[in-house]
């Protein structure tokens, strides 16, 4: 045998399993639309595109939230804080389509503590899966009406002042907010070893 064997890409992207959005014979397991009729809080919509390194779009992205409730609690037995009756569990996940765009309906995040009981601004962890990627890609998205929040949350701090706008999400007249996911290149989002 000669040679190494050929890295290989995350992947083939199976849709029917990934981002079905009702195109299949069953109920979504998971779904861009994260509200669900018990849920409290503002309700958002948060839209955006992927970007490569040369600026074209990313048309077979997938990308995962997951996020606190609007009191700052998360579906998960470990957050002894949530109330077992909500069925808003705080996780979504949505496929770019042709041109890149990404879209998800949730609720506005709460402050939660960090490991330290420090409060951490109101944010969404994103999770981004693409055609080039070995692993995985985790950064956050935080939220531009926040700014007192943001200033003080100690994960934001970490990252250097002149990149940190790129995990902000721009508030847009129709009341949605606006983030793009840039891989690389130019204003490449800030992206979290995990």
């Amino acid at each position: 045998m000669s040679g190494l064997t050929p890295s290989q890409t995350v992947g083939p992207f199976y849709a029917y399993g990934l981002t079905p959005n009702g195109q299949y014979d069953w109920v979504d397991t998971f779904t861009n639309n994260l509200l669900t009729p018990d849920v409290s809080g503002d309700r958002i919509r948060i839209a955006g595109q992927v970007f490569d390194g040369d600026g074209a779009t990313v048309r077979d992205a997938v990308l995962e939230i997951w996020q606190a409730d609007a009191q700052g609690r998360f579906a998960d037995p470990q957050d002894k804080r949530a109330l077992p009756n909500s069925a808003f569990k705080g996780f979504g996940r949505s496929g770019t389509d042709a041109d890149g765009r990404f879209s998800f309906e949730t609720i506005k995040p709460g402050i939660v503590p960090d490991p330290d009981g420090k409060p951490q601004a109101p944010h969404i962890v994103l999770a981004v899966y693409a055609r080039g990627l070995l692993l995985h890609l985790y950064t956050r998205i935080y939220f531009d009406d926040e700014a007192a929040k943001n200033a003080a949350d100690p994960v934001l701090a970490l990252v250097p002042e002149d990149r940190r706008s790129t995990l902000i999400a721009k508030r847009q007249p129709d009341g949605s907010y606006r983030f793009e996911v840039r891989l690389q290149g130019d204003n490449e989002t800030v992206f979290f070893d995990v």
